[in-house]
Parts: structure tokens; sequence; C-alpha cells
């Protein structure tokens, strides 16, 4: 009985000590400190390589870049080419791994799809764990750039190219842009340290940037307790997609919907502000903002973000009431011919069979605001109907043939001039 307890507790003390030393291993490493050894020991599960396996310990005299990616990321397989030429432009110097943490038969189906052939050279490892537990992050493209045994930098994708990869072979100061990518959770830019201040608690917080943050992609987030929204961020947009975003909430507050065809840019040059942000080379008129008001000031909050807004741009932003012309939906009689007979719920109009069916009206007026391909006009809905219908049409491309093809339905689609709220953009110089 001794033998057998000394045993197990040895077996405990040796079970311990492995999950120690596992966890020390694959801790989180920062730009500066070197690698753990079971980063050269581990070997990583790979595709695209004559091995289902890799070992990175032939490597440690090389420069690695470590690429996170994922099948979503358009900007990943964009870049994908390009590493695979400077990989053989620098060829037993570098080496370069794409990493991700979506499973090998996602990866390997991907691969074998049209799309995915063409990046069929590309190395990389799969249901990764480990690595994305040494090297958090937030979002991809991700690069490691790793030499002579130690993190030396963590970049976004931008920043692969020739010239950099250059610099750092030769040991020259590099213009590599350290990103340390942000967790949207938290306030941005505010130090981690905050959280240790156990007698202080955010009540309001408000930042406004111009250009680019690297270490947050293009998006939008909230704070948020339960169903109160007391926080939002914009990062790397548009100023005009700011002011979208601010203006669809409070088109909504309102009880009204807003879409472009509610937008009237007096801006003296409106490519300033409103142009496509997935396209590049606009990285200067990025802008981030993000705005917290105390939680029992919730319904404040889009009042005051655009005000804020305003303060701190070169622009006035405001939702006014103007005349203008439109297109309004109504009843013609008191008949009901649209009433849902239920089933499937489909709202789609904008390809064969075009049909609605077992879904609000909103889904018709969503489809005529989404486009200026059938009308430039604002589309407003004045029919009071609150229940679900089925309406098909012959084709959704012409706004005559939509009108007729309505009337079926004892419904029409009309032009005439209303006072419609509209977001309103001005030069303050205006």
């Amino acid at each position: 009985m001794k033998n057998i307890f000394c045993r197990g507790i040895l077996s405990l003390v040796f079970t311990l000590w492995a999950v120690t030393i596992s966890f020390a291993q694959n801790k989180s490493v920062k730009v500066g400190e070197p690698l753990p050894e079971s980063f050269w020991t581990t070997s990583f599960q790979v595709v695209n390589h004559p091995q289902k396996t890799l070992n990175l310990s032939d490597d440690k005299n090389k420069l690695i870049l470590l690429d996170f990616w994922a099948t979503w990321c358009s900007a990943c397989l964009k870049k994908f080419p390009e590493m695979e030429e400077l990989k053989k432009k620098f060829s037993d110097r570098i080496n370069m791994v794409a990493v991700t943490d979506q499973n090998r038969a996602t990866i390997e189906k991907f691969f074998a799809s049209t799309n995915g052939q063409r990046y069929k050279d590309v190395v990389s490892v799969v249901d990764d764990k480990m690595l994305t537990q040494m090297f958090p992050h937030t979002a991809v493209p991700f690069i490691v750039w790793i030499k002579d045994g130690k993190i030396i930098n963590t970049t976004d994708g931008g920043q692969v190219n020739e010239k950099t990869i250059a610099a750092v072979l030769k040991n020259e100061t590099s213009s590599l842009q350290t990103v340390i990518q942000i967790d949207r959770k938290r306030p941005l830019m505010l130090s981690e340290n905050f959280e240790l201040e156990k007698l202080s608690s955010i009540i309001g917080y408000s930042l406004f940037a111009k250009g680019r943050i690297r270490a947050i992609p293009f998006g939008s987030g909230f704070h948020r307790d339960g169903e109160i929204i007391y926080g939002r961020q914009f990062t790397n947009f548009s100023l005009m997609n700011i002011y979208r975003g601010i203006s669809y909430e409070l088109f909504r507050e309102f009880g009204d919907n807003f879409s472009d065809k509610r937008l009237v840019n007096l801006v003296q040059n409106p490519e300033d502000i409103d142009f496509n942000t997935t396209t590049g080379g606009n990285f200067e008129k990025l802008y981030s903002v993000e705005y917290i008001v105390p939680k029992v000031e919730a319904k404040s909050l889009y009042p005051r973000m655009l005000r804020y807004v305003n303060e701190n741009s070169s622009y006035i932003a405001s939702i006014e009431k103007k005349q203008v012309k439109c297109l309004v939906l109504r009843r013609t009689s008191g008949i009901d011919k649209m009433a849902s007979k239920g089933g499937e719920s489909i709202g789609d109009v904008l390809k064969p069979p075009y049909q609605l069916r077992n879904v609000t009206l909103d889904y018709l007026l969503s489809a005529l605001e989404a486009t200026n391909d059938v009308t430039t006009l604002p589309v407003i809905n004045e029919t009071g109907y609150p229940g679900k219908v089925d309406l098909k049409f012959t084709n959704f491309q012409d706004l005559k043939t939509i009108q007729k093809e309505l009337s079926a339905y004892d419904l029409e689609l009309v032009e005439i001039e209303k006072e419609l709220l509209m977001l309103v953009v001005r030069d303050k110089s205006y």
C-alpha cells in the first residue's frame, strides 16, 4: 500500500511538472524575447509539403516569417503570391510558413478548390494551437518575424516586401512598424495597466485618430452590458462610413431607416471622406473613433458621438428635415392580396425567381434602397401593413415593371415630394 501511495504521489508530481513545463514553453512570447525550445522541436501538421509534418529546427540560422491566415481572409490570399516570390528570391536565407488554426480537412478542401489551386505551393501549418498561443493575435494576416532565435517584430502583411526583408537580413534598422494587435473588448489604445487600478473605473472615454492604426483591422465594435450599449468604436474607416454608422443608429431612434439615398454630401472634396476603404492607398485618410458614456446615459451615446466627431474633424454632419423627391409604397384597397401562406422564409429579389415569401415588406424596401439600379430616390413604406407577405416579380431591374406587378397585390409605388430626415455633411468653412 505504501509503495502504491508513493507511486501515486510521484505520478501526480510528474504530471504537474509536465503541465508546468508545457505551459512555460507555450506561453506568449513578446518582441525581443527568445523562443522556447518547444518551438524548434515540435513537428507541426502541414499541407502542401512532401511530408505531413514540418520541424523548424533546421531553420534556426534563417529569417523565419510566420504568416497567420484563414481561408476567409481575402487580404491573406492576395498576399500569398508575393510571399512565394519573395521566398524564391531570398532562397535559403529565409523561410516563410503560413499558419492557420483551421483543420486539415478544411484546408485541403480549400486548396483543392478552383480558387485554392492558385495557392497550391503555399506550405501551411494546419489545426494550430501552439503557435497561436505563443503569438496571440486578434486578426489576420499577422506576421511574426523570427531571427537569431528570437522574435524581432510582429507586423501586418503589408510590411512584408523585398526592401524590409533585405534590411532585416543585413541587420540594418528597418522601417517595420510593430503591430501588437488590439482587443476590441477594451477601450482602444488604453494601457492595460489601467485594469490594475482597483479603486478606479472608466465612466467616460473618447478617442479620435486620423491615419491607419495597423494594430486593429477595419471594423466596428460595441461596449455593452446586457442589452445596454454604452460605447461604440469604428476603426480604420473613411470618415463618411463613420457618419453612416452613427446615422444608422440615430435614424432608427427616430423610427426611420438610413440609407445612402438619405445622404447629402456637400463637402468640397467628397473623395477625401468617402471612398472604398478595402482598395488601399488612402491610409492617411482613414479615421478611428471610440466613444463611451456612463451606462445610465446610454441613450445619449449616438447624439454625443456625432457631436464629438464634428468637433474633432474638419466637417459638420447633421440630421435635418428636407423636402425631397421619393417613392412611397401604399395600399390601394382594404383587400389583403399579399398575406403570406407560410412556408420557408425567402427574401431575395436580386436574382431569379425574384420572390419574397413569408417575410415583411421591409425586405422589399431594403432591396429598393440598397442600390441605385432600380431607383435613385429614397423609398418610404406607408402601407402600415404589419404582417408577412408573399410577392413575386418577373424581374427586379425595371421600376415600371415593378410598379405594374405591385398593382396585382393592391399596392402602388408612386413618386411624390415629401419632407424626410436626411444626413447632410458640409465642410466647416461652408
